[in-house]
């Protein structure tokens, strides 16, 4: 029996809006229950390359309650995906829409896979903003 071994990149948060509005101006995957953007960042001098993460949810998502809901879903789900989906050396915010709080758990994680995927490819082939 063959072992696979998986890479697993190590995952920083975006903390600052600067970080944020850099990674909106690159690409963008929207599904039912979530929207998220990414975009490589220049790697820092001789650091191993991470991925960042950075959650938000706006009022139109809903009240304190729901939003803070939503984003702990986005966390939850981004900790599973991300560190085998992420591309080292790339950013990635994920934005809440009105269905992530409510949503199924296994939908939820299905288009934050596929949107992943999707951006993980555009990302290797070189598309879009740097």
């Amino acid at each position: 029996m063959t072992t696979v071994e998986e890479t697993h990149a190590e995952v920083e948060r975006l903390t600052v809006r600067p970080q944020f509005l850099f990674v909106r101006g690159g690409l963008s995957e929207r599904r039912k229950s979530l929207v998220i953007q990414a975009r490589r960042r220049r790697p820092a001098e001789g650091a191993r390359p991470t991925v960042g993460k950075g959650f938000t949810a706006t009022k139109k998502v809903g009240n304190a309650v729901i939003r803070n809901r939503a984003r702990r879903r986005l966390k939850a789900a981004a900790r599973e995906l991300l560190p085998q989906l992420g591309v080292p050396g790339a950013d990635y915010v994920f934005i809440a829409r009105m269905d992530t709080a409510d949503i199924g758990w296994q939908r939820l994680l299905d288009d934050m896979e596929s949107a992943l995927i999707s951006l993980r490819a555009a990302l290797n082939s070189g598309s879009g903003p740097a």
